[in-house]
């Protein structure tokens, strides 16, 4: 009975030396040095008044949900997820669930905000739309894919992370970890424990 739980835990250990970043022209950077750039974007426009913006379905709305909280309450960010239910009702409804983020998006964005774009598969045209939008509207971008290698979210921002699985929870769970680890490290460093 322990030994599945065990692999369980160690398959997660093993993927966080496994994911993999790489930046807008698709060169790979260390591990730390992709964390970094993510907090370098983060507090570069932050520190000039720009917001971040999280978009995920299902498991990673509710890390993007989770995160704009954290990133507002805890870092001191203007952040915000598109997971109200009339908002995704509404616009799902009158413009079809491609544009349930893009639209959103297209009001409420500014130049310079950062969208972090959060999807497990990599593949989801929603995600994908508003990821266009964003750099339409020169914005920086962020994305979190995993499951295959050649998923079109995983060279589609200025920084893109990626985890090597096809397991839903452990590429959540990373995701979920990387963007805690780049907040709590902005804290940590601007020494507001």
């Amino acid at each position: 009975m322990g030994e599945p739980i065990l692999q369980y835990f160690e398959k997660i250990a093993t993927l966080f030396s496994g994911v993999q970043v790489t930046d807008s022209k698709k060169r790979s950077l260390d591990f730390s040095e992709g964390l970094s750039a993510g907090m370098d974007i983060i507090v570069a426009q932050t520190s000039l008044g720009r917001k971040v913006i999280f978009i995920g379905n299902g498991g990673s709305a509710a890390i993007a949900s989770h995160l704009a909280v954290d990133y507002w309450k805890n870092g001191g960010m203007r952040a915000i997820a598109f997971n109200d239910s009339s908002l995704l009702t509404c616009v799902s409804n009158d413009f079809g669930y491609p544009q349930v983020f893009a639209k959103p998006f297209e009001m409420f964005a500014d130049a310079g905000d950062v969208l972090v774009a959060i999807s497990s598969s990599g593949r989801s045209e929603n995600i994908l739309l508003a990821v266009n939008v964003a750099k339409e509207k020169a914005c920086k971008v962020i994305t979190m894919a995993g499951f295959s290698d050649d998923t079109p979210l995983r060279f589609a921002g200025d920084l893109n992370f990626y985890v090597p699985s096809d397991t839903y929870g452990h590429v959540e769970i990373v995701h979920l970890t990387l963007c805690h680890c780049i907040l709590d490290t902005i804290i940590s460093r601007q020494g507001r424990e």
